[in-house]
């Protein structure tokens, strides 16, 4: 029985994955790959390549749909022929008959969290940085404009107070273009350090200003000295050269990466901002997991009712996919609101579609 049934989920999960793999890039990724070979004048080849790996995102999106319909279709199929009856009347449960595809759901949990965090980002970051010298305005080029970031220092009473904020009107790598740095002491402006470019000095550790000045205030505040310089070095943190040089948007990085940006824009970054990556790094945690859910769902739904053809699988399939993510929406905005705590806002979904799951498993032994 556990042969037959992996093998029948086997064959109509990888036609679902397939097919709903190459739906997903024609629709997301053709449309706007022609857009921007008409308007921006994207060469064929380079398209080619990045339609090339947009492929593992659309993939990694089909693996829990299709978990769900292949659920639904095969344990429908199997209420429909009659063949679930025959296993009842041997005494076998409904739990043991959806043991198999659990299992099965497992394997592709792991395949899931493997292609989110290995491929997916690297496939994506490739395909930004190909296509983003023919663009004018993408999120990455506007991230190296106008970089604004807020250095604090710890009090005795544990407090944070700011030490220094860091300006420039961009980054054209490795420097930062027109440069502004306001030194503080006790809540006050001590030193104003204005340059026309800063680049990092890996070998020693410093900042090298070139064409600026450094202005020294008094306690009034009434400027005491200005020095001009051609170049100079200060030795203030790589931090913001580590932020600047970061080029993946948040839902092309992975968990580790997620993490090691957070802790760079903690002290600057907006409390919002904090949220929204606490929480997108739960859900990338749960998100492999909706194949469980999915295929828990999906056996349950199969089981119980009798008159579950393709057309009416293909409908609940839909239904349920559409309901998940707007619930799983509402929640994450709760939980970069702060209503609820980023682990609740990834995972409630999930436990919520295990209870759904689990019931309806219950009311059909019982």
């Amino acid at each position: 029985m556990d042969c037959y049934l992996v093998r029948q989920l086997s064959w109509v999960f990888l036609f679902s994955v397939s097919c709903l793999t190459t739906l997903g890039v024609a629709i997301g990724t053709v449309a706007d790959l022609a857009f921007k070979i008409n308007e921006y004048q994207l060469p064929i080849p380079i398209a080619i390549l990045v339609f090339y790996y947009k492929i593992p995102e659309y993939a990694a999106y089909a693996l829990p749909i299709s978990i769900l319909l292949t659920s639904l279709l095969i344990y429908g199929q199997l209420n429909s022929d009659r063949e679930l009856i025959a296993l009842f009347s041997f005494g076998i449960s409904s739990y043991r008959i959806v043991l198999p595809a659990l299992l099965f759901s497992l394997i592709v949990t792991g395949i899931t969290f493997f292609l989110n965090e290995l491929i997916v980002p690297a496939a994506n970051y490739q395909a930004n940085l190909l296509q983003n010298p023919y663009l004018e305005k993408t999120e990455l080029n506007l991230q190296n404009q106008d970089i604004y970031y807020a250095e604090y220092a710890s009090g005795r009473d544990a407090s944070k107070k700011l030490q220094r904020i860091y300006f420039a009107e961009q980054y054209d790598q490795p420097r930062l273009i027109r440069v502004t740095i306001l030194d503080f002491k006790q809540a006050q402006v001590k030193q104003i350090i204005t340059a026309q470019s800063a680049q990092w000095n890996q070998q020693e550790q410093t900042w090298d200003l070139s064409q600026g000045a450094i202005a020294q205030f008094d306690d009034h505040p009434q400027i005491n000295t200005t020095e001009e310089f051609t170049t100079v070095q200060v030795p203030f943190p790589e931090t913001i050269f580590q932020i600047v040089n970061q080029k993946r948007s948040p839902e092309d990085m992975n968990i580790r990466q997620a993490k090691a940006y957070v802790n760079l824009i903690k002290d600057s970054a907006e409390p919002t901002t904090i949220a929204q990556f606490a929480v997108l790094i739960q859900q990338k945690y749960a998100f492999p997991f909706i194949c469980v859910v999915f295929n828990l769902i999906g056996s349950a739904l199969g089981i119980k009712y009798f008159e579950l053809n393709r057309a009416k699988s293909f409908a609940l399939c839909i239904g349920i996919v559409f309901a998940y993510y707007c619930l799983g929406f509402a929640l994450g905005s709760l939980g970069i609101t702060g209503v609820i705590s980023p682990w609740l806002a990834a995972w409630l979904p999930n436990l919520i579609g295990v209870g759904l799951g689990g019931y309806l498993l219950i009311a059909d032994s019982s």
